[in-house]
């Protein structure tokens, strides 16, 4: 890796723990980024967010922790095959395209107004999830889910030759109840053992944060914690 120049951000409420103060580096812009340069990164602990790579530096905790999942590892749980097997028996489908068949904004829009009115995305804006939707230097793919002839899901995916990333998941709150964040993991995982990847990287894990909770389900997997890669599961 060649010599890259980092920036800190100002110290600001955490977005995911109370009562803790959240600061980032990230690389700072008109650097020379690739996806081959992106993959050794997301193997210490960044993550791309628009065209900006960043990790958590935060002055008082390290609660984040990234996940990843070798995709020839898994097997899935008893409860994960049921989801599975349930999609499948109403129809439920699945489409990985290398770009976007319509606008997503409607489904994002309605994703956020149900699921985080109390957050710093609301209100939605179109300018947050074209930033999600595109890198200049990266290969960005969509996970689309499908019920009953309409799109009900979409998951943002880098891609590297390593490896896929789960960037962000958005669905219409009328399927909350068929767990399409957790469906769209496991066919994700699929699809990069289909492709040979090594990994299926998920963002972060906060222990205490129940948001999160649903990743440590997902054995066995590795987190990358105090500067180093564990395994669980």
């Amino acid at each position: 890796m060649h010599e890259l120049r980092f920036g800190l951000t100002a110290p600001a409420p955490c977005s995911y723990l109370d009562a803790q103060q959240e600061q980032l580096v990230f690389l700072l812009p008109e650097q020379p980024v690739s996806a081959a340069l992106y993959q050794q990164l997301l193997e210490l602990n960044f993550r791309r967010s628009g065209e900006q790579v960043y990790t958590p530096h935060c002055p008082a905790c390290r609660a984040c922790e990234s996940v990843r999942i070798n995709p020839a590892a898994f097997n899935g749980s008893r409860s994960q095959r049921r989801l599975l097997n349930k999609a499948q028996r109403i129809g439920w489908q699945y489409k990985l395209s290398a770009g976007a068949s319509t606008d997503y904004f409607p489904l994002f829009a309605a994703y956020i107004s149900h699921k985080h009115a109390d957050g710093s995305m609301y209100p939605p804006e179109q300018a947050q999830l074209d930033a999600m939707l595109s890198c200049s230097w990266l290969k960005v793919r969509y996970l689309e889910q499908y019920y009953q002839q309409q799109l009900v899901a979409v998951t943002i995916v880098d891609e590297t030759t390593e490896a896929y990333s789960a960037v962000y998941t958005f669905f219409h709150p009328d399927v909350c109840a068929l767990s399409p964040g957790i469906l769209a993991i496991l066919y994700l995982l699929q699809c990069a053992r289909q492709d040979q990847k090594n990994w299926l990287y998920l963002g972060y894990q906060i222990n205490a944060c129940q948001k999160m909770a649903y990743k440590a389900a997902f054995l066995p997997q590795q987190r990358f914690i105090q500067g180093q890669w564990h395994s669980f599961g």
